[in-house]
């Protein structure tokens, strides 16, 4: 498990710079979903070119990437955040279900 620096050497947060958390939620492995991948800058832009590439979700909320932003690479997310993914995944989940059968998912279910 990676070490984080001490706070001394990390930068302050800046809420202007691009950020990116990617997350991985295996239901019949995984007890949580897990952080597999973060950046700012080109790296958080580099993360979100790859995840459109492949087909994947991206959902933008500031807040939830500051808090995911602080978790390990391949630890799973901290309690306080399982609302918050259990609705994106939620959402993700019922829209590939209705493009999966050509449905279009209702805007109104949006968390």
């Amino acid at each position: 498990m990676a070490r984080r620096p001490p706070r001394s050497l990390q930068r302050p947060f800046d809420p202007d710079k691009k950020r990116a958390v990617a997350l991985e939620y295996a239901r019949e492995s995984d007890p949580a979903p897990r952080v597999t991948a973060k950046g700012e800058g080109l790296l958080a832009e580099k993360i979100i070119e790859i995840a459109r590439a492949h087909g994947v979700t991206v959902r933008e909320d500031r807040d939830l990437v500051q808090l995911l932003g602080a978790v390990d690479i391949d630890s799973p997310i901290p309690v306080e955040a399982f609302q918050a993914v259990a609705e994106i995944l939620s959402y993700i989940y019922r829209r590939q279900s209705a493009l999966a059968g050509n449905r279009q998912p209702s805007a109104d279910k949006h968390p």
